[in-house]
């Protein structure tokens, strides 16, 4: 395994999910580039409002888990790199979107996303600031939420993939 550290790199992330129960997905998700990890289990449920049994997180939970684990990650990561001191570090996430009825189904769009980071630092509040804003560089979650991104979606057929 080649973990060696380069100027550029692609990162990749593989899942697959498979659908259990009423409403339960099982998720094996796996870094495959620029070296392997994993791969990491989990699943999602939904409560009741989408007729599932609540087993596990929403999809919703882990996404704003994910973002704030991320923003969290790469302070500590780089506090190393730019020679800033964290004795105590605390992120609050809020996320909202909006939610409308749409017949018999539903439309949504995202609305705020807002982290507020508390670091408890000697470092002075320049050295800080620098650190919050190379870590929101880093952040992987982060840098996809801040650009336009195009998602494809592949439906299987007996005649191979259809775009969706």
């Amino acid at each position: 395994m080649n973990t060696t550290v380069t100027d550029k790199a692609l990162v990749q992330f593989d899942c697959t999910g498979h659908a259990v129960g009423k409403m339960r997905n099982e998720l094996s998700v796996a870094m495959v580039q620029p070296f392997p990890e994993g791969p990491f289990e989990m699943a999602t449920d939904e409560g009741l409002f989408h007729g599932g049994d609540a087993s596990a997180p929403p999809p919703l939970a882990m996404f704003v888990g994910a973002l704030t684990g991320c923003i969290m990650t790469q302070i500590r990561a780089f506090a190393k790199r730019l020679n800033v001191k964290i004795d105590d570090l605390k992120v609050e996430t809020r996320v909202q979107w909006n939610w409308q009825a749409v017949g018999r189904v539903y439309e949504t769009a995202p609305k705020a996303f807002e982290i507020d980071v508390m670091i408890d630092s000697p470092s002075p509040d320049d050295k800080v600031v620098e650190l919050i804003e190379t870590a929101k560089k880093g952040c992987f979650i982060e840098q996809t939420l801040g650009r336009q991104n195009t998602i494809r979606h592949r439906m299987k057929t007996p005649n191979g993939w259809k775009e969706v």
